[in-house]
């Protein structure tokens, strides 16, 4: 589809307050991604009851809370093959218009401070580790589809997103963090933690902080999914920690690969161990997730939940040559999951982003650093809110 067609669509979508999401998967080097958009055929609300289900879901924090779906059988699917590029020599130089750090002092005294409470209670022994998170909102006078535009430029390494429903309003994202994909029996994750921004090279130097954290979350996983009796006894596949591009940040990352057992689904609860992960929670989990809850102030909504296609048909070809018909008939017909933590995102309402922006903590955190990793975060975040 044409690209312009692509957006009239999504716009019109819109206008109706029909139920839709447009969104387009990591580009990896050398393949290309469409760009596609799923849109309800009506106003209905549908939430995920088992995970059995099949469309593109979207969970909050908070697991309790029912996640909504776009379910496939009521929706139409479009897509376009056109690649966003940032067109670097057009790209503006200068700093975004938005209110200076210093005039935010408030802001950073009651997050310093909760950062210091955090600090306090890993020291006792409560918590290894917690993610703190704020808001801020900013002033846009771009239009929701021009902004998701700007997303699609400038995050080819991310899961970028944008998503209506008339229960959540819009909301819209560039993630770098894979809370699980799964296809047959085969899953796989990555641990990811730290921050540090991009200047032309991956080849940087990470603090001892980081690498402690980074090593804590992914020992979690790795030892959560071992004691889990939904997973094959073969040995799960880990990586090297190795540095990964987000935007114009960076962050330390380890994949890790297993197998479902032979004739158990295992998604649901799979979700369970991984959700929410200690890159946007902490550890212990249910210790961290408490200390948030009581502490943070204020309603993570979807933020740090997450997103994705769910059970969705995928065709696997024996052959990729088309002139070979007689192995296309060979073709099998899968059911694959693929989700994404929702980081580094927005919510949109008349005119204003309402961002959301988080930073994990651990005994050896400054709290001033840990400001100005929130700051740098949002500048990234805001950069696609201007032309």
């Amino acid at each position: 589809m044409i690209k312009d067609d692509f957006f009239t669509i999504l716009e019109e979508q819109l206008d109706k307050k029909f139920p839709f999401v447009a969104y387009r998967k990591p580009m990896e080097e050398g393949k290309r991604e469409e760009t596609k958009a799923l849109l309800q055929q009506d106003a209905i609300t549908h939430r995920v009851k088992d995970f059995s289900e099949s469309g593109f879901i979207f969970a909050p924090f908070e697991e309790q809370k029912k996640a909504l779906i776009i379910p496939s059988e009521a929706s139409k699917e479009i897509s376009t093959e056109y690649i966003f590029e940032e067109d670097h020599k057009n790209v503006k130089k200068e700093e975004p218009p938005f209110p200076p750090n210093q005039l935010r002092k408030l802001e950073r005294v009651e997050h310093e401070s909760l950062v210091q409470k955090a600090v306090d209670t890993i020291k006792k022994g409560k918590l290894l580790k917690v993610v703190i998170s704020r808001t801020e909102s900013v002033q846009t006078q771009l239009k929701v589809i021009e902004i998701f535009k700007n997303i699609l430029k400038r995050y080819n390494s991310a899961f970028v997103y944008l998503w209506f429903h008339p229960e959540t309003g819009i909301w819209m994202g560039a993630t770098p963090e894979t809370l699980v994909s799964v296809e047959r029996n085969r899953f796989k994750t990555m641990a990811l933690a730290g921050t540090q921004s991009f200047h032309q090279s991956v080849d940087v130097e990470w603090e001892a902080k980081d690498k402690e954290e980074q090593q804590i979350v992914t020992d979690y996983i790795i030892d959560r999914l071992q004691k889990s009796d939904f997973i094959s006894a073969e040995k799960l596949r880990v990586s090297e920690a190795y540095t990964a591009k987000a935007g114009n940040l960076l962050h330390l990352r380890t994949d890790i690969e297993g197998n479902l057992k032979a004739g158990v689904s295992g998604l649901k609860e799979l979700i369970g161990i991984l959700h929410p992960t200690p890159a946007v929670c902490g550890l212990p989990k249910d210790n961290a997730r408490n200390f948030i809850l009581e502490n943070e102030g204020y309603d993570r909504k979807f933020y740090s939940g997450f997103l994705g296609e769910l059970n969705l048909k995928k065709e696997t070809k024996r052959n990729s040559n088309r002139r070979n018909q007689e192995n296309q008939a060979y073709a099998s017909i899968s059911r694959s999951t693929s989700l994404f933590v929702n980081l580094r995102c927005m919510k949109i309402k008349e005119g204003m982003a309402e961002l959301f922006i988080g930073g994990g903590v651990t005994k050896d955190s400054n709290p001033s650093l840990e400001w100005e990793e929130t700051v740098n975060k949002a500048h990234t975040m805001k950069s696609i809110l201007v032309k």
